[in-house]
């Protein structure tokens, strides 16, 4: 069904794309949807419309009404700050006015929200009372680095000047593989996959039609370096993706940029109007550059589109759930054709490594985590901000070093989103900052978005939301996730809530299901933070289990 659903979107493409006229018809302000049109356009069903269109948190029935979006993610939530934005607000606005999205990237402060298609903070309510508000102007995010030189965080030149050495690619690709494969680059979302790798396949990859697909749906709460890579250094990205579609014959790029994010899609949008007015973006007919379009893809708020296989599918209409694999992107990815997809700053590595050499690039981290990475702290440390470091940097330097220690008595760091570890504070001196170090200690790197959780804030409650969080973002394809999900948090929160003690041989059962039977890191992820508190914590949430 699925990819004859593919087949029936990819006549039309991306100009007249199935995913955008689904979300557009989703977006009434009555709540009202009316997909008949649109199916009978696409010759698909109403049925697998309104199905796709309910997997996203933007445009559920829910949500119709709803004027402002409160961040609930989890830097928010742990900070205490949520429930005191939230009353503020019902001062602007009535309870059923009031939603909630999963994350709005702005970790650093604890108190967005959004409205009026901008973000704004708790330092911004003040507006609201003016007559005719606009948004407010964007606040810078605090920036640091320990990287010489840095790499991501190294202002730009000109475009005209930037993008100069990459436009020739084509016709020298031998050097640049050379370089990217010299570099060791791997891939920044989380899996650390030697990025080489990719691109010689998809390079070899056979077909008439290829594309270049970043994803840029950084969903992971506590992490929003993407957010400012697509902000500040959005020239970093798009030459990446320039590059790579001169490299394995691609003529296409598509960024998949989350909707909880308008600032990064108004500077890409932005960025991609300079390049076109500059005449670097060809189309076989004017221009200086290669024949290279981008596509800027609005996300509407699904956690899973953050996998690459589900982004694809999300990109094509169709429900944003997992794809099994093989077959992978770079053989069959968007529309069934040849794709390299890669996250944001994975892409913008790539100018550095391509133009400076993949030597220059290796000479910084480690021999098996090359280069650098940024961090994101959350408004739990004293200096929270965006970081670059070298991999390997001792995890304490960054904690202490960068980020000035935290604002209040800690128990323990969330590290890599809802599903990366739960790093307690007597761990944090063994710990350096690369995928294996963090792997061998039973972490993961993952993001590299940093939460610091109070000491006063109650484990039991950190793993319940953990679950929900998972239960509420699972596409349903496979039932471990689906249902092994909601099934932790019935248990948690009658622990927690009815008195109500877990059986402990069932709960891990329950975690070795979800990690064995997932079919991707959602439901197989969540088992690493639980079995990370259940193994430093145990005292704190012994009371929640029956005695074995």
């Amino acid at each position: 069904m699925s990819r004859n659903l593919r087949g029936l979107s990819a006549r039309q493409g991306l100009d007249r794309s199935l995913y955008l006229a689904t979300q557009e018809a989703s977006r009434c302000s009555d709540g009202g949807q009316d997909f008949s049109g649109i199916a009978a356009e696409f010759l698909v069903s109403e049925a697998s419309l309104i199905g796709a269109s309910a997997s996203y948190d933007m445009p559920r029935l829910d949500q119709a009404g709803k004027k402002v979006l409160l961040c609930a993610g989890t830097a928010c939530r742990v900070s205490g700050r949520q429930a005191d934005l939230q009353a503020a607000l019902s001062g602007h606005f009535s309870e059923a006015e009031i939603g909630q999205v999963t994350c709005l990237g702005h970790c650093h402060r604890n108190d967005a929200f959004l409205y009026d298609q901008a973000t704004w903070t708790r330092a911004d309510l003040i507006l609201l009372g003016s007559p005719g508000a606009s948004p407010p102007a964007p606040r810078p995010v605090p920036t640091g680095t320990l990287a010489a030189p840095p790499i991501l965080l190294a202002p730009i030149p000109h475009p005209a000047a930037y993008y100069a050495p990459l436009l020739g690619l084509r016709g020298a690709a031998e050097p640049a593989l050379r370089a990217i494969q010299a570099s060791g680059l791997r891939g920044r979302g989380g899996a650390g996959f030697p990025f080489h790798l990719k691109v010689e396949t998809a390079r070899a990859a056979m077909s008439d039609q290829k594309y270049v697909v970043c994803n840029a749906d950084e969903g992971d709460p506590g992490a929003y370096s993407d957010k400012w890579l697509l902000e500040e250094r959005p020239h970093a990205v798009l030459a990446g993706m320039l590059a790579m579609g001169a490299l394995i014959g691609a003529d296409t790029g598509v960024l998949y940029i989350r909707g909880e994010y308008p600032e990064s899609l108004a500077a890409i949008r932005a960025a991609i109007g300079e390049l076109d007015a500059m005449g670097l973006l060809g189309d076989g007919r004017r221009g200086a550059g290669p024949a290279f379009r981008f596509h800027v893809i609005p996300g509407a708020g699904a956690y899973i589109c953050g996998e690459e296989t589900a982004l694809l599918n999300s990109i094509e209409g169709l429900r944003p759930e997992v794809r099994v694999r093989p077959p992978f992107p770079t053989s069959q990815g968007l529309f069934g054709k040849p794709t390299l997809l890669s996250n944001v700053e994975t892409l913008a590595n790539l100018p550095f490594i391509l133009t400076a050499g993949g030597e220059a690039y290796a000479a910084q981290g480690l021999a098996s985590c090359t280069g650098t990475k940024l961090v994101s702290l959350d408004g739990g440390f004293n200096r929270p901000g965006v970081y670059e470091v070298p991999m390997g940097t001792p995890l304490r330097q960054v904690l202490d070093g960068l980020g000035g220690g935290t604002r209040y008595p800690v128990k323990a760091f969330q590290i890599g989103g809802p599903l990366g570890g739960l790093v307690p504070l007597a761990q944090v001196d063994g710990l350096t900052l690369d995928f294996e170090a963090f792997a061998e200690a039973g972490f993961l790197l993952g993001h590299a978005g940093i939460i610091a959780i109070p000491e006063h804030f109650p484990l039991a409650e950190f793993l319940a939301h953990l679950f929900a969080f998972t239960a509420r973002e699972s596409c349903g394809k496979c039932f471990p996730c689906r249902i092994g999900a909601r099934r932790g948090q019935e248990m948690l929160e009658g622990a927690l809530r009815q008195g109500t003690r877990i059986d402990p041989k069932l709960f891990a059962d329950l975690l070795e299901t979800l990690e064995l039977g997932s079919l991707c890191a959602l439901g197989g992820g969540l088992p690493l933070p639980i079995r990370n508190a259940l193994t430093y914590f145990g005292d704190e949430l012994a009371p929640l289990f029956r005695e074995a």
